[in-house]
């Protein structure tokens, strides 16, 4: 049992307590409004870490020096740039080195994994995926279908929550795994809802797909830098991420993408090719034929955008410090004080609050979703005009998400005491 009270004193004394307090002071926070701003969005772009100017400084200083010599004699060459992040990442999502790789965005990502992993062949077609999957999922996963020449409403199947329910269960996936069995050819979900906040279960989902032989393949979107991640561990075929939630790394940053080691060694596993993915000790002697990397390189393209990746590496370093464990921790207890404050105030105010985001810890992240029953978009729209920044989604969803990095839990005290008013 906590000792939380809806109170300044209670938050301030929560976050005299908090370890990794100082490291809001490694980020800007927006100075847009006339008043403080409580920025609960970093679900939608995280804040800026202060070290990313330098970062980015010193590459531009790098070409203005070097020019193209930058690529084997800058501080980090650029050539391997991107080899700067494969431990890093590796460790935020679960995976081996071998796995990983930071390249491209996360929507080209997704298009060139399953030009890998959906391959269908003879009864074998069809996509699993969730019901309001977020919209860029839904179109690559259409146009992958039409793309080998089939029907998206015939090969796509949609698992959703029971009527009268806003979470999907995870008994009801594994069932229509199941039920669809060797019609399966992939499973595509997101490892945390964007709508909802729900965490898939995606050891029991992976686990469940390859018992029908289907590949599984997760959108970590909402799920990197914010729950603990054990890709390797789970056996999961392929993922990818973007950084620029969670991981800080700046607007459209660079995304990364995870594949199986039991497929990375795979020479003639289909993929689209780049010279970026040919075998690195006869790259530059141009041949005519591809030899892929015996890693998750070789689904790279073309060579690393190195400026953006300079403001992710920034972010990477400032998470190797406070640790991924350290940071979860936090993170439930934050989201949890949060959800005391929302309930406190709500029973209150005649329970026109309604959170959809479970309430295990183990099934979500820092996002609470919660219904304004009655206010329409009014509701948001106090909470804007007094500093909150938040996120609507439609039809009447307001998206909070305290992240341990960088708010406090007088952030989440502020934001209960505008909320309180804005009733």
């Amino acid at each position: 049992m906590t000792n939380w009270e809806f109170s300044l004193d209670c938050a301030k004394k929560l976050d005299k307590n908090d370890e990794l307090s100082s490291f809001r002071d490694l980020f800007y926070l927006p100075t847009f409004t006339k008043n403080d701003v409580v920025y609960f969005t970093g679900n939608s772009l995280g804040l800026q870490p202060k070290t990313v100017k330098k970062f980015i400084q010193k590459e531009l200083d790098d070409w203005a020096k070097w020019g193209v010599e930058g690529h084997e004699f800058a501080e980090n060459p650029w050539m391997p740039y991107h080899e700067l992040f494969t431990a890093k990442i590796a460790k935020i999502v679960g995976a081996k080195e071998n796995e990983v790789a930071v390249t491209h965005s996360l929507t080209t990502n997704l298009h060139l994994l399953m030009v890998s992993f959906y391959r269908p062949k003879n009864n074998r077609t069809k996509i699993l995926c969730e019901k309001k999957a977020f919209p860029s999922d839904q179109y690559a996963l259409q146009s992958q279908v039409k793309f080998h020449g089939l029907n998206p409403s015939e090969c796509i199947v949609e698992i959703g929550p029971r009527k009268g329910e806003s979470l999907i269960r995870t008994e009801d996936i594994i069932n229509k795994i199941e039920e669809l069995s060797d019609e399966l050819a992939m499973i595509m979900i997101g490892g945390v809802n964007y709508f909802t906040g729900q965490v898939f279960d995606m050891k029991s989902i992976t686990e469940s797909g390859h018992k029908i032989g289907a590949k599984v393949g997760f959108d970590l979107a909402h799920a990197v830098g914010n729950i603990p991640l054990k890709l390797n561990e789970w056996e999961v075929d392929f993922a990818a991420w973007c950084s620029y939630k969670y991981l800080n790394s700046g607007p459209g940053g660079v995304s990364g993408y995870y594949i199986n080691e039991k497929h990375v060694t795979n020479p003639d596993i289909p993929r689209f090719a780049g010279w970026w993915g040919h075998n690195k000790d006869d790259r530059f002697k141009m041949p005519d034929q591809f030899s892929p990397i015996p890693t998750a390189e070789s689904w790279q393209l073309s060579n690393a955008p190195v400026i953006s990746m300079a403001a992710h590496l920034a972010s990477l370093e400032i998470f190797e410090k406070a640790g991924m464990e350290k940071l979860r921790e936090k993170s439930i207890s934050l989201t949890n004080y949060l959800e005391f404050v929302v309930e406190k105030i709500n029973s209150n105010n005649g329970n026109c609050l309604e959170i959809i985001t479970p309430k295990e810890v183990n099934q979500r992240g820092c996002q609470l979703s919660i219904v304004a029953h009655g206010s329409d978009k009014i509701l948001f729209d106090k909470l804007s005009e007094n500093g909150v920044v938040a996120d609507w989604r439609e039809p009447n969803v307001i998206r909070i998400a305290p992240v341990p990095l960088y708010n406090s839990y007088e952030d989440v005290y502020r934001f209960g005491e505008i909320l309180e008013k804005s009733l």
